[in-house]
């Protein structure tokens, strides 16, 4: 049976942990060649490991990203071209907690450094492979990670939602101007995905919570998003653009209610604001709320 992607290129950005890892590796079985762009060397180091392990040795190789530096996703993208020579797909993946706690306590420096995750990385990303695609000639794919938070109020923290519907509204937008080279942009919103990202070093726990917390009797994982995103890579979606493809075992169908489900998260209840930086490897920045 052919592989789905035999033959393209894939650029995976958070490819070392989480819904980004399950893709890479699924990717990989599909036929591509992957480059793992992350932050985390440690967990980008034991993820290629992981795939060379599966025989997959010289299909895949890791950058070291900043998704919000510009300098970063071009060196990211010119390393692409220059290890595998083509430039088909593009999954901004990357992602963070970012800033938590009320909105009258959030600072602008919590702001920024979440949008700049979140969403300026989906911008230059977009950007600088659309370049390449359109100077290929031959088309191509762009993914984008958002989240159901997107979608409807109290579905995460403020300015993570935000963000993430940024993420929807670029997809959108870029999907219309791209279309004419035959450049497919499209977004995935996951729901309780259970991750390192979002387990907080209990994934057990996690896993039975969001089983309880949606319609679906089991708490998604990576490799629902994998599946998804291999989907929109192949060339089974040439005919798909613009659109925004909720994976979440049924949770906004339901209503999110965010922080009636997960009170620890919400902006009051959690007890502290700042900022969290997710599975980057570095270290959140968080106070307590005076009461």
């Amino acid at each position: 049976m052919a592989k789905m992607l035999e033959g393209k290129t894939a650029v995976i950005t958070g490819g070392a942990s989480g819904m980004g890892r399950s893709t890479v590796l699924r990717f990989l079985e599909e036929g591509a060649n992957v480059l793992i762009a992350d932050y985390n060397v440690t967990t980008g180091d034991a993820t290629i490991k992981t795939a060379n392990d599966h025989g997959h040795k010289c299909a895949v190789r890791f950058i070291r990203t900043d998704v919000a530096n510009e300098a970063d996703i071009e060196a990211m993208l010119d390393c692409a071209l220059d290890t595998f020579g083509r430039l088909d797909i593009l999954f901004n993946n990357a992602g963070v907690g970012g800033a938590i706690g009320p909105l009258t306590e959030t600072t602008v420096e919590a702001w920024d450094y979440t949008f700049d995750v979140l969403a300026k990385s989906v911008f230059l990303g977009t950007k600088h492979a659309a370049k390449i695609m359109q100077r290929q000639g031959y088309g191509g794919s762009i993914i984008n990670t958002s989240s159901v938070a997107a979608l409807s109020g109290d579905g995460g923290p403020l300015v993570y939602s935000a963000a993430k519907a940024a993420v929807v509204s670029l997809s959108k937008t870029a999907a219309v101007e791209l279309a004419p080279d035959r450049i497919r942009v499209n977004a995935i919103c996951p729901g309780f995905i259970n991750t390192p990202l979002a387990d907080g070093g209990k994934p057990d726990k996690t896993e039975l919570r969001f089983a309880e917390s949606q319609p679906w009797p089991e708490a998604g994982h990576g490799e629902h998003i994998a599946g998804t995103a291999l989907f929109l890579a192949s060339d089974d979606a040439r005919f798909v653009t613009g659109e925004v493809i909720v994976v979440d075992g049924g949770l906004t169908a339901a209503g999110p209610e965010l922080s009636k489900r997960f009170r620890a998260i919400s902006a009051r209840g959690s007890g502290v604001v700042g900022i969290t930086r997710g599975s980057t490897g570095e270290p959140p920045d968080l106070r307590k709320l005076e009461d």
